[in-house]
């Protein structure tokens, strides 16, 4: 079905991203592709799809791709039936049915007299019979929209499919109906992905790193196993090379005390032996030569010890150092920080919610907030937070400090550098030096201090955002998480999780990976 060989790709700039890609998908095989930010999975999505050019290799397929990019904003000036391409065959069956004679009419149908019917099967399957095939994509939402592109699927029936990230932007029961389609369905595909629900219905995982395309048989939670024990080789493999270069630096210790008591020794023998200063001299520099020779012998050694350590390290994911590290909360366990009394929001078309909210949300709890797309979940917490008042009802507010963490981490700001985000939070007098001490134990290192934040990617900023509510060091009364996982890969979202889950405070969340809900221990959950 499809087979890639020694396939590259280099950047405008000129950079290589990756080279000598080999993998192949049989018919009717379900294969997810993951990996870190920008290691490339997007750009092989579009190479595939015929939608980038590849610096080197091939790629064959026995029927064109259909592909679903990860972002569908840029067919915002489209209808729907155009953006599906059944605009024409569409209007075509409607003329002839109407009586058309044109022969151009059913050129465009193209014999395909079950496409209006296929149309209807797919809106309903997806929900989206509330829409007419002439409606502006424009004014769908993102989950919307990418309902309107998985609906191709059942129209247009392909045989190979391409998806990148297609859950971003699907409440929990859009995410399930299309995880009941892959299962069932008998086309192939190739998924990019950091929903492991998903994840864990693919018969294979291939692996894309910096060194190349790893594959794995079996679904998302066999592959963790296999990369467990992979890690747990490594980190044997890490201890065994640092006891390597102690045991060397040692030696080195040793045999050059040995080689000193030799020098020594040697020039106290030839001075009482009245040899000349000529050939003492001589004798002298042989042996300071000797040691010379016996440290570069040694260093090497050392050297090749620590450039196999960093290797290591390396392929080693690090997040035990990345926890929140805060005092408790100062608020005693339940005091009530929320209470909502029969709060709505109207933008001006009348009431957001069917009914009044009235709720309460004491110290310590944490709390899930689940809704479909469009319920207004966002706007519940823009009330929390205050950046707009209720329309109806009121909103007691009896908390000290906040923190919102929403997926575009906008509490960092994209014109300052790393090292001066991270001052910018300093708020009890770290002295510099102890600011890097932070930045290097969430994964920033002297080359990234100067680096600028508008160049991070999802998980670097998030990396950069635990970093500066640790630097800050008073624990906010209240920590939100508004879809925090959509731009971020496994790995971050993982080390989100152990970061999160040390934190004693309120936690507010709000997210369809239920997986992540589970792993941070939600206890209970407030449905729109």
């Amino acid at each position: 079905m499809l087979s890639i060989q020694q396939l590259g790709y280099i950047h405008p700039d000129l950079q290589p991203l990756f080279s000598g890609i080999n993998a192949f998908i049989p018919a009717q095989k379900k294969v997810a592709l993951v990996g870190d930010n920008g290691v490339g999975k997007s750009i092989l999505l579009k190479l595939i799809a015929g939608n980038l050019s590849a610096a080197e290799g091939t790629i064959h397929m026995l029927s064109k791709a259909y592909y679903i990019p990860q972002i569908v904003g840029q067919f915002d000036h489209l209808t729907i039936a155009e953006a599906l391409h059944v605009d024409k065959k569409l209007a075509a069956l409607s003329a002839i049915l109407n009586g058309s004679i044109d022969e151009q009419n059913y050129t465009d149908l193209d014999d395909d007299w079950t496409i209006e019917e296929r149309c209807k099967e797919a809106f309903s399957y997806w929900q989206l019979t509330s829409f007419d095939m002439n409606t502006p994509l424009q004014k769908l939402s993102g989950g919307q929209k990418t309902k309107v592109f998985l609906s191709g699927l059942m129209i247009h029936q392909p045989e190979l499919v391409l998806l990148d990230e297609p859950t971003n932007h699907l409440d929990t029961y859009s995410r399930q109906l299309l995880m009941n389609y892959v299962r069932d369905s008998k086309q192939t595909y190739l998924i990019v992905s950091h929903d492991r629900g998903l994840l864990n219905q693919m018969e294979e995982i291939w692996e894309l790193t910096p060194k190349g395309l790893n594959k794995f048989g079996g679904n998302y939670s066999f592959f963790k196993e296999q990369k467990l024990l992979s890690e747990e080789a490594l980190a044997q493999q890490l201890k065994n090379k640092e006891h390597e270069i102690r045991k060397a630096k040692q030696t080195e210790r040793e045999s050059i005390e040995r080689q000193n008591k030799l020098n020594t020794r040697g020039k106290k023998k030839n001075s009482a032996g009245g040899i000349p200063t000529i050939m003492l001299n001589k004798l002298r520099n042989s042996g300071e030569a000797s040691s010379a020779k016996l440290k570069a012998v040694h260093a090497d050694k050392k050297e090749n010890l620590v450039k196999e350590l960093d290797q290591i390290k390396d392929q080693l994911i690090i997040k035990d150092g990345m926890r929140l590290e805060l005092d408790n909360t100062k608020l005693h366990f339940g005091k009530k920080l929320i209470q909502a009394t029969d709060l709505n929001f109207s933008y001006g078309r009348g009431n957001l919610w069917k009914e009044n909210f009235n709720f309460e949300i004491n110290c310590g709890q944490r709390l899930a907030i689940k809704g479909g797309n469009g319920s207004g979940k966002s706007t519940l917490l823009n009330l929390i937070t205050q950046k707009i008042p209720p329309t109806t009802g009121s909103l007691l507010l009896q908390y000290n400090s906040i923190v919102y963490i929403d997926q575009d981490y906008s509490l960092l700001n994209d014109q300052l550098t790393v090292f001066g985000q991270a001052e910018l939070f300093n708020k009890t007098g770290l002295l510099e030096h102890e600011i890097n001490i932070y930045l290097t134990r969430f994964l920033f290192y002297q080359r990234d201090w100067n680096k600028s934040c508008s160049k991070l990617s999802g998980g670097e900023k998030m990396r950069l955002l635990l970093c500066c509510i640790n630097i800050q060091r008073t624990a906010p009364d209240i920590i939100i998480l508004d879809e925090p996982t959509n731009n971020l890969d496994i790995q971050s979202i993982e080390i989100l999780t152990e970061a999160i889950k040390a934190y004693k405070g309120t936690l507010l969340v709000v997210s369809h990976d239920q997986t992540f809900l589970e792993d941070l221990n939600i206890q209970e959950y407030f449905d729109m």
